[in-house]
């Protein structure tokens, strides 16, 4: 674990000045992505389906809830499509990652497909399935959504990082009134991860009388062990000031729960728990109960694995990838989902079945 830095801010009354506009804003921010209808349609137009070839997925860790929802609606996509599919684990480490994709590729499939690791981790074996022309799409496998030639990736498909981050920022904000003491949570194995923990301490920095007590370098693979011993000791350390434990995946919030038990936290105490990831089962589940966590960023996990599958789709038509980027969703007490993933109406796999022909 590693400290990438210390207290900024100052503390005031919990009331707001007239100076400060920055709660209000916030305030509006977190009503519209609460209550608006946003574009879960997907694309308008792509290509019909391609003849039916294997399709490799690899998650980075079938353990996580994000990586696990992404596969099943890949595999409601190829169901649909009529392409076989085949699910690799990568058991959440580099040397798995490399295993799987080495296996992937062996097996000469139709496409690849990367399930929450960066794609520029496996440089050479990224360089050996283009060369063997089987194209690979990624599930947050980069730092920002769309096509990255750099590191042989046809699309990366993720929610826009910064809006997923500055939203979980201006949740903490409204509901602190302007005065929130934070714990950020990252881990730098993970580029999305990073640039999501700067866009966090960059919108706390906006508020006069919130404060970032410190950002927290944790791989997410150890939060489960090693997230009960921080949170004690932030909580010794920092006292009523820790408000907020935001993190940039939910399971930061699972591993502090015995923690927060431990220092005689009660679930409605502080610190409360944020996630800027991607909204899965296990949060869902504590936001119900208020059990130590108030909010989640989700991502519509079964439409991005329906858009993988249609990506995959154009790159063997010989077509460019679509543009399309699913919004995130705040998630909170007041419009949690009844069902175990965030799943948006709008009509998507309607959509892609008209697209593809199916």
């Amino acid at each position: 674990m590693i400290a990438l830095a210390t207290v900024t801010g100052c503390f005031g009354s919990k009331s707001r000045g007239p100076s400060d506009p920055t709660v209000e804003q916030a305030q509006k921010g977190v009503e519209r992505a609460t209550t608006s209808i946003a574009d879960y349609r997907g694309p308008a137009t792509g290509s019909r389906a391609q003849r039916p070839r294997l399709v490799v997925f690899i998650a980075a860790d079938l353990t996580n809830g994000g990586v696990a929802g992404v596969a099943r609606g890949v595999q409601q996509a190829a169901r649909t499509i009529g392409w076989p599919l085949r699910i690799l684990d990568g058991q959440a480490s580099k040397g798995g990652h490399r295993s799987a994709l080495r296996t992937a590729i062996d097996l000469k499939p139709g496409g690849i497909i990367l399930g929450g690791f960066d794609a520029s981790e496996q440089r050479k074996l990224m360089r050996r399935a283009h060369e063997h022309h089987i194209p690979v799409v990624g599930w947050h496998a980069g730092t920002l959504p769309g096509p990255d030639p750099r590191n042989r990736l046809f699309t990366n498909v993720t929610t826009d990082p910064d809006e997923v981050a500055r939203l979980a920022v201006r949740y903490v904000i409204a509901d602190s009134g302007g005065n929130a003491g934070a714990v950020i949570f990252t881990d730098s194995e993970f580029a999305i991860a990073m640039r999501k923990a700067r866009v966090m301490r960059a919108e706390l920095r906006s508020c006069r009388r919130c404060a970032e007590l410190q950002t927290v370098d944790m791989p997410i693979a150890e939060a489960q062990v090693n997230m009960p011993t921080a949170v004690t000791a932030f909580v010794q350390h920092y006292g009523a000031r820790f408000r907020y434990l935001l993190a940039i995946n939910g399971a930061y919030i699972a591993g502090a729960r015995a923690g927060l038990v431990g220092a005689g936290r009660r679930p409605g105490d502080p610190p409360f728990g944020v996630a800027a990831g991607d909204g899965d089962a296990s949060e869902f589940e504590r936001i119900r109960a208020g059990d130590y966590q108030r909010a989640s960023i989700a991502e519509p996990l079964y439409l991005q694995g329906w858009q993988l599958v249609d990506e995959l789709n154009r790159a063997r038509a010989g077509q460019p990838a679509s543009a399309y980027v699913a919004p995130p969703r705040l998630i909170t007490r007041d419009n949690v989902p009844d069902s175990n993933v965030f799943d948006p109406p709008g009509g998507y796999r309607a959509n892609y079945e008209r697209i593809w022909g199916r």
